[in-house]
């Protein structure tokens, strides 16, 4: 019978293993039909002809047709929404394993409510878009190392049936107080500056720059991620008995609290608080293809990236030449989505 046993077990590895390779490459090939569909979608659509025409402009380093401006100026946004899209989708499946909560998302510790106060004071005092992105990024790393320090024992492992309370109230309380220093600053801005800041608050790609930034932060804690995926399936199953099968608790949560940080601080920075992608892309990927963290974590930056890139297209489209704000479409396909994937789960 153990023979029968181990024989069955070696031959399912290979197939798990050729399984969650092709899910990887179909779901990469499906991110790349998602930025070429938003190149060639807008205000003006691109036949394939003009796009190929254009990516061979591209490719000799000439910029004469009208095809050619275009395609520079939406490959870069949608580069952009996909490298943003990645990120919180990552960073929200790694603050669900780190709280072991399947509610938790990028924004529940405050994090970005830091970066909206360093954005909006920019934005109010300077109006540099540089200066913006830097204020933005400076304020959720400062919430985070504030989080660090006054949560410091749950994240060495003070972690009790699956629950976080003191890191969890603290980024309650800071994200309160980021709210409220928001809403000041709303009050008593200038008209001609209020329109952009409202449109940060809620999310908007159309000012983005493609910037090799947000595509490192995101390789590197993937890097990670994938590296700790093991460990974070252990924690996340058995995290009372992780400590004695060798696995390096504290040191794990530290690690996934500042990769989550990291990645919801570059997202932030780059597009303002985009809602939902890092809510109903784990739970979706969670639901289709299993908790296996080792698939889970690949699967959700490239879903999470094509979802925010096909936002971004229809907001820009869908009343063009009038944009809107890729959050408003997040939020009305992320309210309905996320009530199915309960309405699944509790019929489980």
């Amino acid at each position: 019978m153990q023979t029968l046993a181990h024989t069955a077990l070696t031959i399912s590895r290979p197939r798990r293993k050729f399984r969650a390779w092709a899910i990887l490459c179909l779901l990469l090939a499906f991110a790349l039909v998602s930025i070429v569909f938003a190149c060639s979608i807008g205000s003006v659509t691109l036949s394939a002809t003009d796009l190929f025409g254009a990516i061979g402009e591209a490719l000799h380093g000439t910029h004469s047709t009208l095809a050619a401006t275009l395609l520079e100026l939406r490959l870069g946004r949608a580069l952009s929404g996909f490298a943003t899209g990645a990120m919180l989708a990552l960073a929200g499946v790694m603050m669900q394993a780190l709280l072991r909560n399947p509610l938790a998302d990028p924004y529940v510790l405050g994090v970005s409510g830091g970066a909206a106060v360093g954005a909006l004071a920019s934005m109010l005092f300077f109006s540099a878009v540089w200066m913006i992105d830097a204020a933005a990024f400076a304020g959720a790393i400062s919430v985070a190392l504030l989080l660090f320090v006054l949560a410091n024992r749950d994240l060495r492992g003070g972690i009790v049936d699956g629950n976080a309370p003191l890191l969890l109230l603290t980024g309650v309380i800071v994200a309160s107080g980021c709210g409220a220093l928001v809403t000041l600053m709303l009050s008593v801005a200038p008209d001609n500056r209020l329109r952009g800041m409202v449109f940060w608050l809620i999310g908007d790609l159309s000012g983005t720059q493609l910037r090799w930034l947000p595509w490192l932060v995101l390789a590197g804690a993937l890097l990670y991620a994938i590296r700790m995926a093991r460990a974070i399936n252990v924690v996340a199953l058995h995290a009372e008995a992780a400590a004695t099968l060798g696995i390096r608790v504290g040191t794990l949560r530290k690690g996934l609290f500042g990769c989550a940080a990291l990645l919801t601080a570059s997202a932030v920075s780059s597009a303002g608080s985009i809602g939902f992608v890092g809510l109903i892309v784990p739970h979706a990927c969670r639901f289709a293809l299993g908790p296996d963290h080792r698939l889970l974590l690949p699967a959700a930056a490239l879903v999470g990236g094509t979802f925010l890139v096909l936002a971004d297209t229809l907001a820009r489209s869908v009343i063009a030449p009038q944009q809107l704000p890729v959050g408003v479409i997040t939020a009305l396909i992320g309210v309905p989505v996320f009530l199915l994937q309960l309405h699944h789960i509790r019929k489980r």
